[in-house]
């Protein structure tokens, strides 16, 4: 009597990543020309990710996260985002200046959105209470931002950014302006939150350093016109602290081979810039 052999097990469907893109382009006319900011980028962005971006000046990292927040509408291709609830924000970005309101005060900035979706007064007061406590801005919570240091208006920011629960964080340099000081100290705040809400993060920075000590992957992106170059993924397990990782001979091994990928490009984008000023020059001296 034959055997009869058990079926083998259908593959796993692939999970669907939180944010994808496809073929996205985006061109802008400047002084009756094309500038093309972003050719075709295809990119997936799995759910709970710390994705970083890094590239040269004027690669169009910022654009891409204009589109990702709905701000700019690409010119080709197309974005996707799964698994949005509609009873929270699609997304909250954080700037890289201010971008807190100047007349309100800590408290009343980190509870913007919330208040903007009429959320109950108790869970208002619960969830900022929780992200002020995060951030260290308890004792601030009625300070205005004129009183506040940079790095502190920054963790307003932050606090208001997580309070709102958005399905997806974007974040543009937010740390770029501050010292080093405050800038390890918030890259560590940050993340601390980050481990307990797993938001999916999408974060630009020109710091290589930063895109190691934070992210689990990391893109590359070419000179203008904006492509994706390169794809590293970050090894080291969470939670992570930012000073210990920093010590391991292996994140200077990642360090290296980004900074590989992107040193040409970072070249590129000072040549193009020097001919683009040196062409300007001369056509106001033709004037």
């Amino acid at each position: 009597m034959p055997t009869t052999l058990p079926a083998a097990a259908a593959p796993a469907a692939p999970a669907r990543p939180k944010i994808g893109l496809v073929g996205v382009s985006k061109r802008f006319a400047v002084n009756n020309r094309e500038v093309v900011a972003l050719d075709s980028v295809d990119l997936a962005i799995e759910p709970g990710q710390f994705f970083m971006i890094v590239g040269p000046s004027g690669c169009g990292k910022t654009t891409l996260l204009r589109i990702l927040a709905g701000l700019e509408q690409p010119t080709e291709g197309e974005v996707t985002l799964s698994g949005a609830s509609g009873d929270r924000p699609a997304n909250s970005m954080i700037f890289q200046g201010d971008s807190i309101f100047p007349w309100m005060t800590v408290r009343e900035n980190a509870s913007y959105g919330l208040r903007m979706r009429n959320r109950p007064a108790g869970e208002i007061r619960d969830v900022v209470d929780h992200f002020l406590d995060k951030t260290g801005l308890t004792q601030f919570a009625d300070a205005y931002p004129h009183q506040l240091s940079g790095g502190m208006r920054q963790r307003v920011s932050i606090a208001r950014a997580f309070a709102n629960d958005p399905d997806v964080l974007l974040m543009d340099e937010p740390f770029s302006a501050l010292d080093e000081q405050n800038k390890t100290l918030l890259q560590e705040e940050l993340l601390r939150i980050w481990e307990e809400t797993r938001k999916t993060v999408v974060f630009i920075t020109h710091s290589v350093d930063e895109a190691v000590s934070l992210g689990d992957r990391i893109m590359v992106m070419t000179a203008r016109p904006g492509r994706a170059k390169a794809f590293v993924d970050v090894p080291f397990e969470r939670p992570r602290s930012v000073l210990e990782l920093r010590q391991r001979p292996e994140y200077g091994e990642i360090v290296y081979d980004i900074w590989q990928h992107l040193r040409d490009e970072v070249t590129a984008s000072q040549r193009a810039s020097k001919e683009a000023a040196v062409a300007g020059h001369r056509r106001g001296w033709r004037r």
